[in-house]
């Protein structure tokens, strides 16, 4: 079983973005969503990993508890939503941004989890409309591609 740390950047059902800056080592608020529209789970990124569009890696932690931000969450990865996302505001350009899907260590409710498919379908849809969404008030779109397993994940993980 491989864990990866996972930093929290923005936690489960806040309404404010936030985002960790490397130059300053804190976190700034970034935006606040639009009334009604929160992060359905924890947001955050696996240090030390860089993405096509030059950041770390995005993942989605799912658990039965809220966090903060700046908490190191030790996760295991059972999957990821492959995903295109334009490369900025009203850009037509996509670029592969995957998010994705771990369950902390220490989870009482998902411990059992392994794999991506066996989470209940309800929460990869909202988690895929959720992208969708979130894009789309920043001018930018996300298309949602395949769903990968853990191995494939995590392969995808080390080449980042």
């Amino acid at each position: 079983m491989e864990y990866v740390d996972v930093v929290i950047e923005t936690p489960k059902s806040s309404a404010q973005k936030y985002d960790y800056d490397p130059l300053t080592r804190f976190f700034r608020m970034s935006k606040i969503l639009p009334s009604g529209m929160v992060f359905p789970y924890d947001f955050g990124f696996i240090p030390e990993t860089k993405g096509e569009d030059g950041d770390p890696l995005d993942v989605i932690v799912i658990s039965e508890f809220n966090s903060f931000p700046g908490v190191i969450i030790k996760c295991r990865v059972v999957g990821a939503i492959t995903g295109e996302q334009s490369a900025g505001k009203n850009s037509k350009k996509l670029i592969r941004n995957d998010r994705f899907i771990a369950i902390p260590k220490y989870s009482n409710i998902f411990q059992n989890i392994k794999e991506v498919d066996e989470l209940p379908g309800p929460i990869l849809k909202d988690l895929e409309a959720f992208f969708a969404d979130y894009n789309k008030l920043e001018g930018k779109e996300f298309k949602p591609g395949s769903r990968l397993g853990a191995k494939k994940a995590l392969a995808l993980i080390q080449q980042g």
